[in-house]
């Protein structure tokens, strides 16, 4: 059986949210420059191939996913859906991108791993 790509889950509201730079004028905007940012450079520091999902919610929904980033909106709470998609995604090895502590916590349980906005945006 070939193993499967690591599966990268990021909750853009939180990454997004993690930098004061505007982000709440344009909620869509900066979640698709984040997609693009996510698109052009993968998961730094990361070798081999990972499957990157963007969970977007609210203001943010009607963003598109684009080729190396498939885009989820979440009908209701961003996180509900988070922890729905590291359920959904069974034994496969899944690392959440978020600093939100609750939802760090749900997901430890399912059995994700858990890393910060940092991981993808880079130092601010």
């Amino acid at each position: 059986m070939t193993e499967q790509p690591l599966l990268v889950i990021i909750d853009a509201a939180n990454v997004v949210g993690s930098v004061p730079d505007g982000w709440w004028r344009d909620r869509r905007g900066a979640a698709e420059r984040l997609r693009d940012r996510l698109a052009r450079d993968g998961l730094p520091g990361h070798e081999g191939p990972v499957e990157l999902v963007l969970v977007v919610e609210g203001a943010a929904k009607g963003v598109e996913s684009v080729p190396g980033v498939r885009v989820v909106e979440a009908p209701g709470s961003g996180d509900d859906r988070i922890v729905e998609a590291v359920t959904e995604a069974g034994e496969r090895p899944v690392l959440v991108i978020t600093a939100d502590r609750e939802l760090r916590r749900r997901v430890s349980e399912s059995g994700a791993e858990v890393a910060g906005p940092r991981t993808v945006r880079g130092p601010s």
